[in-house]
């Protein structure tokens, strides 16, 4: 498989996380979802799951098995924020290395084309994904509305780079 087909999101959302619905995943036969939490779920650095982030994730639940897979190291602020959606999570996971989101997928029991990789980095979570045969979601990152209006940098960075493989992100 080239790089640039490694890069390629099955699915880009034009918006936060919270646009993925029970009927878009069953459009997709997904059964499970491993989600990143910075960025993908919080801001950087906030370790509050917002109030619409609760009653979203308690719908998704509903149907769907789901863990948390961050490469944040932080345990204890990773943790927190599991704890409150009350979801399993892996912390440190080095994506894109498939080691640590294999272990979570393996945990749900399902085959890994019928799991979705969410989140808001190309060479992290998508890359992972796609590697281990995962559905890949890719969606806006989700910043703190009160820091400054910010650039993505990094997120830029990775969607010009990956145009140069012929990387496509349209919803």
């Amino acid at each position: 498989m080239s790089f640039g087909k490694l890069l390629q999101p099955d699915l880009f959302l034009d918006g936060s996380v919270l646009k993925i619905t029970p009927d878009l995943l069953h459009q997709y036969q997904l059964q499970a979802l491993v989600f990143d939490v910075d960025e993908t779920l919080v801001p950087a650095g906030v370790s509050e799951a917002s109030e619409e982030l609760h009653q979203w994730a308690e719908e998704l639940k509903a149907h769907f098995s789901i863990w948390l897979v961050s490469n944040n190291v932080s345990q204890s602020r990773i943790g927190y924020i599991a704890r409150a959606l009350d979801l399993p999570y892996i912390a440190g996971a080095l994506k894109p290395s498939r080691r640590k989101l294999r272990q979570a997928v393996k945990s749900m029991g399902f085959p890994e084309n019928r799991v979705g990789m969410v989140g808001d980095r190309l060479l992290t979570d998508v890359l992972a994904g796609n590697r281990l045969g995962m559905f890949t979601i890719l969606v806006d990152p989700i910043v703190d509305p009160t820091v400054a209006a910010r650039k993505h940098p990094i997120r830029n960075m990775e969607v010009l780079f990956s145009q140069l493989f012929g990387v496509t992100l349209r919803s």
